[in-house]
C-alpha cells in the first residue's frame, strides 16, 4: 500500500476511535493533538504528532509546544518526548498515532513524576496580580437603595401584592393615531 493509502485508514480509525473524546483534536487531516490528563489537572499536557508525507515508514513528528504545555518545565517535556521517541522507533512501518496517545496515557505518571505541583498555582498568582482580591460574592450582596421618594412612587404604581396593574405597559391606541 501506498503511504497516503496507510495515512487515510489511520485517519479515519482515528476518527472513529476519538470521536466524542473532548481530549482529541484534529487540526488537519496529517496533524492531531491530545491531552494526557483531564483540565484541572496540574500534571496534565498536550501531546501534538503530525505525519510527514512519508509516514508511516518514517517517524511523526512530534511536539509539546502548545501553550497548554507552558507550565511543564523543557526537561520534562524532552524527556517526555524522548520516552516517546523510543516508542516510535519500536513501530516504525505502522500506523502508530493510536499507540502513542495510548502510550502517554498509561504512562502519565511516570512523565509526570518529577514535575512540581505548585508551578501552576504561581502562573496563576502572577495573572491574578492587577485585580483586586475581593470576592464575586461581595459584589453581589449590595442592594439597590431607594430613596423615600421613589418607594412611594412604586407603591404608588402597584397593588398591595407589589405587582402591577393589568396592562400598565399597555399603548392608547387613539393617542398613537
Amino acid at each position: 500500500m501506498a503511504a497516503n493509502e496507510d495515512q487515510e485508514m489511520e485517519l479515519e480509525a482515528l476518527r472513529s476511535i476519538y470521536e466524542g473524546d473532548g481530549c482529541f483534536r484534529e487540526l488537519s487531516p496529517v496533524s492531531f493533538q491530545y491531552r494526557i490528563g483531564e483540565n484541572g489537572d496540574p500534571k496534565a499536557f498536550l501531546i501534538e504528532v503530525s505525519w510527514p508525507e512519508t509516514y508511516p515508514q518514517t517517524a511523526p513528528i512530534l511536539s509539546m509546544d502548545a501553550f497548554f504545555n507552558n507550565t511543564i518545565s523543557s526537561a520534562i517535556k524532552q524527556s517526555i518526548l524522548d520516552k516517546l521517541m523510543v516508542e516510535v522507533e519500536a513501530n516504525l512501518g505502522t500506523a502508530m498515532t493510536y499507540t502513542l496517545f495510548e502510550y502517554a496515557k498509561d504512562n502519565k505518571e511516570l512523565f509526570m513524576e518529577n514535575q512540581p505541583v505548585n508551578t501552576v498555582t504561581s502562573v496563576s498568582n502572577s495573572i491574578a496580580i492587577g485585580t483586586p482580591d475581593v470576592p464575586a460574592s461581595k459584589k453581589k450582596d449590595k442592594k439597590e437603595q431607594l430613596s423615600k421618594t421613589q418607594k412611594r412612587k412604586l407603591a404608588d404604581k402597584t397593588d398591595h401584592k407589589g405587582e402591577l396593574p393589568r396592562g400598565w405597559n399597555w399603548v392608547d391606541v387613539i393617542k398613537v393615531i
